[in-house]
């Protein structure tokens, strides 16, 4: 159990102690450690081995099942599985010990219970709730027509199938999030601070880029990318940020996600 120290903000005066329950090559997770650093929030870190079953202690905090059909967007994946991350335990002298999972429920909590750059109260203003409508369109955005085809695009048998996989990827950032960008200043809505909308994302942007170069997609992709101008602008600002990068290890990522891929395959051949 690892903690991180930081200035604590409170709710109603009263310092939150937080553990989070988490995994450093899980994208799903490290949008937790992202909304964490960003609040400069404290917390203690307990690691959980996505690699074998869970233990029963750890079921008992989280015993949440994650349906077949949503494994296509989780790498970490490839069978129905409990106990999932990231999941925190929140105490704040009032709340005692609570336990929130699922990683965009949790960085939306803990954003509403911190108002910040990251997400504006719902009443702190006459735009507030404009400003959180947009932001949640831009992830839910990112994260139904996105995501998919990232973790897609590393599925191709061939050269050529590889390289559609990859152009539908382009195809659908320039469609679905390239004009959503066009005022970021460098983040999303004109922000020059991180914002919900990157916390929910950043962690599958780095991932889409790392996998791009450690050769898990068509070589072409890389460069496809760089002729969106906002996306690239975008990208690159985020790749930037200590709250974004500091749990983020590329080279361990890109490892853990060609063991993943050859066990699949192997999976499959044995299937067919």
């Amino acid at each position: 159990m690892a903690s991180t120290a930081a200035s604590t903000p409170t709710t109603n005066g009263l310092s939150p102690k937080i553990t989070l329950y988490t995994n450093h090559s899980c994208p799903f997770a490290h949008r937790a450690h992202i909304a964490l650093k960003e609040l400069k929030l404290p917390y203690e870190e307990v690691i959980i081995d996505l690699d074998r079953p869970r233990d029963e202690w750890y079921l008992k905090i989280n015993p949440v099942c994650l349906s077949p059909s949503s494994i296509i967007s989780n790498p970490n994946l490839s069978s129905p599985q409990r106990g999932l991350v990231p999941t925190i335990s929140f105490s704040n002298g009032v709340l005692e010990n609570e336990i929130i999972t699922e990683s965009a429920i949790v960085a939306q909590f803990l954003a509403d219970a911190f108002p910040s750059h990251l997400l504006p109260a719902s009443h702190s203003s006459p735009t507030a709730p404009l400003t959180r409508a947009r932001i949640a369109f831009f992830a839910d955005a990112y994260s139904s027509k996105v995501t998919g085809k990232l973790f897609g695009a590393m599925n191709g048998t061939t050269e050529e199938e590889k390289e559609a996989k990859a152009d539908e990827l382009v195809a659908t950032l320039e469609k679905e999030i390239e004009p959503l960008l066009k005022d970021a200043a460098p983040f999303f809505g004109g922000s020059d601070k991180m914002t919900m909308a990157e916390c929910l994302t950043a962690s599958f942007v780095l991932r889409t880029q790392a996998y791009a170069r450690g050769g898990l997609m068509h070589s072409s992709l890389l460069g496809k990318l760089e002729k969106l101008p906002h996306y690239t602008k975008w990208q690159k600002a985020l790749a930037s940020q200590d709250s974004v990068m500091y749990i983020f290890d590329e080279a361990d990522i890109i490892r853990r996600m060609k063991i993943r891929m050859e066990k699949m395959a192997a999976t499959q051949k044995t299937a067919n």
